[in-house]
């Protein structure tokens, strides 16, 4: 392998040339009580670090990047640590997601601006996975991804809690009073107990396996629990890593091939994915330049069953009892001849190699092939006039009763609309009731929050029912679960057919047939469509604006139609002065 050599690394254009304006970086380099020989020779790595006080998924980050750096100095490597935006799922509004593709151009634009030549990213929580590696793929420099790692598993009155999934289910039993308010605040205060991202597999946990399956990061990183000692060891071996890959010149480009995009897509649909998963993947695979559609995550999943047996789609298990059972690579290795084995990752070794020597130690945990927890992947891509460009479901996580339902629609135009149907016990419906949210997609929500897993009303959780059909533009926490059809695209807020359905039309959900119908006459439909008027934009000024004028729907990822990798990275960056 042809290594690269000093002169060649991106920093040396900052710190080696004998001029004025290098001068005045050593200078300043000197002035934070650094030497040259912390440099010299040295490629520089980026510690992009997305700690924050807001932040309990990253509250270990402060101390993780002390361990990545000095890895990175154990390998010859000069770390300086940039701080991004962090992104927080708990106290972020109205949604990270409007956040999302700020925090990639943050990252894209940190990496492109300092001397560096080399990348560790660090994140976990939900939306800072997809974007830290969507702005480092744009940039081109070789990176690894460091997972944050879930928390430890919640725990009251000696039961286990998953964080979301729980939430959920116990908040419509706290609404239908079968639990005390007194019993609640005790679940609230046990179920997040450590440091670290969900610890069900929810959004990050999905995404942090994705990460890992396209070849982003170390071998096993994903799974490790964030207060595990290894998580200590890996955020060492991350550092040391980015600086081998600079020298190996391993840039993403040479990772992030389309098979490599499949066997993520594959390793997703085996865990019991999120559905937030379908638009962070076709984002990243974009940036990459690799064309995913909503059509491929289907194909795939239809021949990927459910493999990970952990809430939300199965029912007993957390992440760490995954981990325990041998972690994302026994998943691997369970997924056999699935996998692409051409496949590279950050490692510059195949993704499949040495999964022959990986122990499952429960196969309940991390089923086989021949026992899955769903015969079908993760998430199912339907169709139909009421989403003609696409909607999405997780069937392995909703009552079967429900997957081929015809029903009344009952619609709310806002979140405070949906509320007090929801919270009023005896509004009028039935158990057949299709319940449905809009105006909450890329621009409606604004941002697309996650709205999607409308809570279960009280005139039916009096019936003792806990599921329904739910329809929506809105995304939902990938810790939720229930009959919910989301991401219906286009959006009803930029006039999509969804914006046209009324209150007593009848829909038609079938999942084996990934049909999603609304049973009204195309004549109908066209005088709708005539009498449709515009809702009025939420922003008329900064990053509000833009994200308007610029976010793609959600079948395209939702990212800026100016950052596709089509528009193209500079052939040579702008000259440094």
């Amino acid at each position: 392998m042809t290594r690269k050599t000093y002169d060649q690394l991106r920093s040396s254009r900052w710190f080696a040339p004998d001029d004025q304006r290098s001068s005045g970086h050593r200078s300043r380099t000197m002035q934070m009580g650094y030497d040259p020989a912390d440099w010299e020779e040295k490629p520089v790595i980026a510690i992009i670090n997305t700690w924050s006080d807001a932040q309990p998924c990253h509250a270990h980050f402060k101390d993780r990047v002390e361990w990545v750096k000095r890895g990175i100095l154990q390998a010859g490597g000069f770390p300086v640590e940039l701080p991004a935006m962090s992104l927080s799922e708990s106290w972020v509004k109205p949604t990270t997601m409007l956040y999302r593709n700020m925090l990639a151009m943050e990252t894209e634009e940190l990496l492109r601006s300092h001397p560096v030549d080399g990348a560790v990213l660090m994140g976990g929580c939900d939306k800072t996975t997809p974007a830290l590696i969507m702005g480092a793929i744009s940039m081109g420099l070789p990176f690894v991804f460091l997972p944050a790692g879930p928390m430890l598993r919640g725990n009251y009155a000696g039961k286990y809690l998953g964080s979301g999934t729980d939430m959920f289910k116990y908040w419509d039993e706290r609404r239908a009073g079968t639990i005390t308010k007194e019993e609640w605040m005790g679940m609230e205060a046990g179920i997040a107990r450590s440091y670290g991202h969900c610890m069900t597999m929810g959004t990050a946990s999905t995404m942090t396996a994705i990460a890992e399956a396209m070849g982003l990061s170390l071998p096993g990183a994903s799974s490790i629990p964030a207060a595990d000692a290894n998580h200590q060891r890996m955020s060492t071996q991350c550092g040391r890593r980015a600086v081998e890959m600079v020298w190996e010149d391993l840039t993403p480009e040479k990772i992030i091939t389309p098979v490599a995009v499949e066997n993520a897509v594959t390793v997703a649909m085996a865990t019991g994915c999120s559905t937030n998963a379908i638009i962070h993947l076709i984002a990243m695979a974009r940036r990459a330049g690799i064309p995913l559609e909503l059509d491929d995550l289907d194909r795939i999943g239809r021949t990927t069953p459910v493999l990970a047996n952990i809430r939300p789609s199965g029912t007993q298990y957390l992440m760490e009892d995954f981990f325990y059972a041998g972690g994302i690579r026994a998943l691997m290795k369970q997924l056999g001849d699935k996998l692409d084995p051409s496949a590279i990752t950050v490692t510059g070794r195949p993704l499949v190699e040495g999964l022959e020597d990986v122990k499952i130690f429960n196969d309940d945990v991390i089923r086989p092939l021949s026992n899955p927890v769903y015969h079908e992947g993760s998430l199912a891509v339907l169709k139909g006039n009421l989403c003609p460009d696409g909607a999405v479901i997780k069937p392995a996580a909703c009552d079967p009763k429900f997957h081929k339902h015809v029903g009344p629609a009952l619609v709310a135009d806002s979140y405070p609309e949906i509320k007090k149907i929801i919270d009023d016990p005896d509004y009028p419906m039935t158990p057949d009731t299709v319940l449905v949210l809009r105006n909450a997609g890329p621009q409606g929500g604004p941002g697309m929050p996650e709205w999607g897993m409308i809570p279960m009303p009280k005139a039916l959780l009096k019936l003792g029912l806990r599921d329904m059909v739910r329809l929506s533009d809105a995304r939902m926490s990938g810790t939720s679960f229930g009959a919910c059809v989301l991401h219906i695209a286009p959006e009803s807020f930029v006039g999509g057919p969804l914006a046209l359905l009324k209150t007593g039309d009848l829909v038609e959900l079938d999942i084996p047939a990934r049909r999603l119908q609304m049973l009204v006459s195309d004549e109908e439909l066209a005088q709708r469509r005539e009498d449709w008027v515009a809702p009025t934009p939420h922003y008329e000024r900064g990053y509000g604006l833009m994200f308007s004028k610029h976010i793609e729907q959600a079948d395209k990822g939702c990212d800026f139609d100016f950052l596709r990798t089509e528009h193209g990275r500079p052939v040579d960056e702008p000259v440094i002065y």
